[in-house]
């Protein structure tokens, strides 16, 4: 097992001169714990904002570095600034599920290290947040927000865990999620783990933090660490990067491992960046990439912060989806109208927008759901054989342990997606497997992206946030990134998103540094409004409302919401 034996030396803080944080103190989180959430608020989170002055708290991993090259900032200071706030802001935020007990040792032992010489990587002494489906075999669960696996022992670090510690990472805790990355049941909201509690959007605390990885992109967002990880399998990185005004990157997949993580899709599934910044994003896709598969055998760059130049959408020619702002697909017109600025933005810096189509995402959504239910059957059982200290093997242990503690884990939403992937033969060569991810791969690929960018000799395509158009990257495959471009008039944020093809990280980094350097919309939270109440008790546990079934279209089930947002189709 990775543990860290605590230091017992002093802080270390080095020479540097920061405001202390005022705001909610230990009592004051306690009241928030307990449901005194007004008072504190407002005397507290609203008005000191948590010294989101300091300028330490809003740096970038390149001056994080410097910082501490200077000496005056030392890894462990920089990781007590951020436990100080996880502990005052998550009682409101639920974005942190747990922290790690040896950050702290862990921070001391990378200064020492850098006092002599030594420096691992490019993340060296900087605090990462991960999401709470990445294996780190240490002190910390990994559990996907599920009570089911609390106490399994993961076998080792997932692969990308190993490449951040290699790096120098500070793994400074787990991230709330959508319950199992939001493939359980149909939630009628976003950002709830039956360890976590409900995930809440710093700028407006009512608003829909979207998943799966909410918790990496809210703790993102109001500073509870440097940088995050993220996975997504649609929408699940872009969509909560969007509504939470900061930067998420959805690889290529293959480009970064899915070894020890959580799965549902080997399809789809792939994990990547959240961060405040473009800059912090390419610098952690860096440490994140383990190709594998057909990008094994690609030549990849080792660096893409050279990518990050201002001119990039000059002479571009980028494709708008408009599709994707109707209401059928996604579209909200308050969002679609914060766009619209940003766009001309792009047309001002050089870039040529071509109205363009990557495909339906309706004509192949039943056919996605197919493709996930068979696979995550099959992946989660293999996922499960290597853990230690459960009982828990298959899915339908899964679904037996829920039903055994239903008014912890049904409470809000059933189960009925665990329910259909059960009822799949967990055959990969399946006739109905084969031909849905037939299918997917012909509409959203050949005749979708690609055929977009060919046609229209395109750089990019482009669509708004909290929209369907999560769809087509996810399941072609290809990279997708979220860039902040500021709010609407109600207060909620907005991202651009940028898709591309296969490989095409570089491109698109490009692209959405030139836009945000000459945007500026990174803003700090001001926790406007208010918490709404919770939910209702949905009556599966007493027995007076049964789960929604999954209808059945030409031989493949159904899809009653769009995976990415969790919004409900229409009829």
């Amino acid at each position: 097992m990775h543990t860290e034996q605590p230091d017992q030396r002093g802080s270390g803080h080095g020479g540097v001169t920061r405001r202390t944080f005022v705001g909610t103190t230990l009592a004051g989180s306690a009241a928030l714990l307990t449901g005194g959430i007004t008072s504190v608020f407002k005397t507290s989170l609203a008005a000191a904002a948590l010294g989101s002055d300091d300028p330490i708290i809003e740096a970038t991993i390149p001056e994080l570095q410097a910082l501490m090259a200077s000496g005056e900032l030392t890894s462990r200071a920089l990781t007590e600034e951020y436990l100080k706030r996880i502990a005052q802001l998550n009682p409101l935020l639920h974005a942190v599920i747990e922290t790690n007990p040896d950050a702290l040792s862990i921070a001391q032992r990378l200064d020492r290290e850098r006092e002599a010489g030594q420096i691992r990587g490019p993340l060296h002494g900087i605090p990462v947040l991960v999401k709470d489906n990445i294996a780190t075999d240490d002190k910390m669960e990994t559990t996907a927000g599920s009570l089911a696996l609390v106490g399994s022992q993961v076998p080792a670090d997932s692969v990308i865990v190993q490449q951040m510690r290699a790096a120098g990472a500070v793994i400074l805790g787990k991230a709330n999620l959508s319950e199992w990355a939001n493939f359980r049941g149909f939630a009628p909201f976003n950002g709830w783990s039956a360890r976590g509690g409900f995930t809440r959007d710093p700028y407006r605390l009512s608003f829909d933090p979207c998943g799966s990885s909410s918790g990496s992109a809210v703790a993102s967002a109001a500073n509870l660490c440097s940088v995050a990880v993220g996975t997504e399998t649609d929408g699940s990185i872009v969509c909560p990067a969007g509504n939470n005004l900061v930067v998420g990157l959805k690889p290529t997949v293959g480009l970064v491992s899915q070894d020890g993580i959580i799965p549902i899709s080997h399809s789809q599934d792939t994990a990547g960046p959240i961060c405040r910044t473009v800059t912090d994003a390419a610098i952690l896709l860096g440490v994140l990439q383990s190709p594998f598969g057909r990008v094994a055998r690609e030549k990849l760059p080792t660096d893409y912060t050279q990518f990050l130049v201002r001119g990039a959408l000059r002479g571009a020619r980028i494709g708008i989806d408009r599709r994707y702002f109707t209401k059928r697909y996604g579209g909200e017109d308050d969002i679609n109208s914060a766009i619209e600025p940003a766009i001309r933005t792009m047309e001002t810096l050089g870039a040529t927008l071509v109205p363009s189509d990557s495909g339906d995402s309706y004509a192949y959504s039943d056919a996605e759901f197919t493709v996930l239910l068979y696979e995550f059957k099959v992946l989660i059982a293999a996922y499960l054989a290597g853990l230690s200290n459960t009982s828990i093997r298959t899915l339908a242990d899964l679904i037996d342990f829920d039903r055994a503690h239903c008014p912890q884990e049904l409470k809000y939403f059933g189960q009925e997606i665990f329910q259909r992937s059960e009822d799949t033969s967990g055959d990969l060569t399946d006739p109905v497997y084969v031909k849905a991810r037939a299918l997917c791969l012909r509409l959203t690929r050949h005749r979708g992206i690609d055929a977009a960018l060919r046609h229209d000799n395109l750089d990019a395509l482009i669509a708004p946030s909290y929209s369907y158009a999560s769809s087509p990257a996810a399941v072609a495959g290809y990279p997708n990134i979220s860039v902040p471009v500021g709010f609407t008039t109600r207060g909620k944020p907005v991202g651009i998103w940028m898709y591309s093809t296969f490989l095409h990280e570089p491109q698109l980094l490009g692209l959405a540094y030139d836009l945000e350097q000459e945007i500026q919309a990174r803003t700090v939270p001001q926790y406007r409004g208010q918490v709404p109440p919770e939910p209702p008790d949905v009556g599966i546990c007493d027995g007076t409302r049964s789960q929604p079934e999954v209808s059945d279209v030409v031989g493949m089930p159904h899809l009653p919401r769009h995976l990415g947002t969790g919004k409900l189709f229409p009829l």
